[in-house]
């Protein structure tokens, strides 16, 4: 559905930030990308969906594929227009607008208004406390409202991937469960593909099905993720598990120790 083959990404025709980047996104499935802060996760999103420009980046080495198609150096309009679709950290909703007004404005690649009424009719369908919000501002709605409006928001393109961005951050636990499952509804109901940025590790690896782990700008390990959850040093550094079982504090732990031992 969507690969990633070997891509450079450079900021201000200075800065390396991806070195050979290679994943690929599984058709119909969740694909999980787990790192660190400032490993190159969104970084990566950004490439895909072309809005690098709007931060002095780009992509100058590899290609990004979609549906037999280069994408990389394409206009983000036209990335969405053909299924792709993000949602990015932190929400971002058009706080002056209303709900629906949001959710018309993701519909902004449809040529049909026929299409944008029946799209928001199929994203209340999933979150039904938006439908109970339309008509409120975007920006008095809690945190976790804001995530379903954004997510929602992303569906009105009639993506074919979506790429997610953190949708965890800062979400109380059970807020977290339910967008998770709503997600995971999306993936089986509409043939959706996913490729999901997070440092949930825990949440990431319980829904995904295959999963790429980054440490500054490289994939350093890869597969499915009962592989993931089985490696050592997963279960030490993202799952907080130690070799005999007991939990260990991420914090506590060397970050030269981490790459040593994946690079090695």
């Amino acid at each position: 559905m969507l690969s990633i083959n070997n891509i450079e990404v450079v900021y201000d025709n200075v800065i390396l930030v991806l070195k050979g980047v290679s994943l690929e996104v599984q058709a119909g499935a969740i694909t999980t990308l787990l790192g660190a802060n400032g490993a190159g996760k969104t970084t990566t999103l950004k490439a895909i969906s072309g809005v690098l420009g709007t931060e002095r980046g780009s992509v100058t080495k590899g290609s990004i594929v979609f549906d037999d198609k280069r994408i990389d150096g394409m206009r983000p309009f036209d990335v969405t227009k053909l299924g792709v679709s993000q949602v990015f950290e932190g929400r971002r909703v058009f706080e002056h607008l209303t709900t629906e007004e949001n959710l018309v404005a993701g519909g902004h690649v449809q040529r049909d208004g026929r299409k944008i009424g029946s799209g928001i009719e199929r994203v209340y369908s999933y979150f039904p406390l938006l439908k109970e919000r339309r008509q409120q501002l975007s920006g008095y709605l809690s945190g976790g409202e804001q995530q379903m409006l954004a997510i929602g928001r992303a569906l009105m393109s009639e993506p074919k991937v979506m790429l997610l961005d953190e949708p965890s951050l800062g979400l109380a636990p059970m807020l977290v469960e339910e967008i998770f499952g709503i997600v995971q509804r999306l993936v089986a109901q509409e043939s959706l593909s996913v490729l999901l940025v997070e440092q949930n590790a825990v949440m990431a690896l319980a829904v995904a099905q295959h999963g790429y782990v980054m440490e500054t700008g490289r994939i350093v390990l890869e597969g499915s993720v009962q592989k993931l959850r089985d490696n050592s040093d997963i279960r030490e550094f993202y799952l907080g598990l130690n070799e005999v079982g007991s939990r260990k504090s991420y914090r506590d732990v060397k970050h030269y120790k981490r790459r040593k031992r994946w690079l090695s």
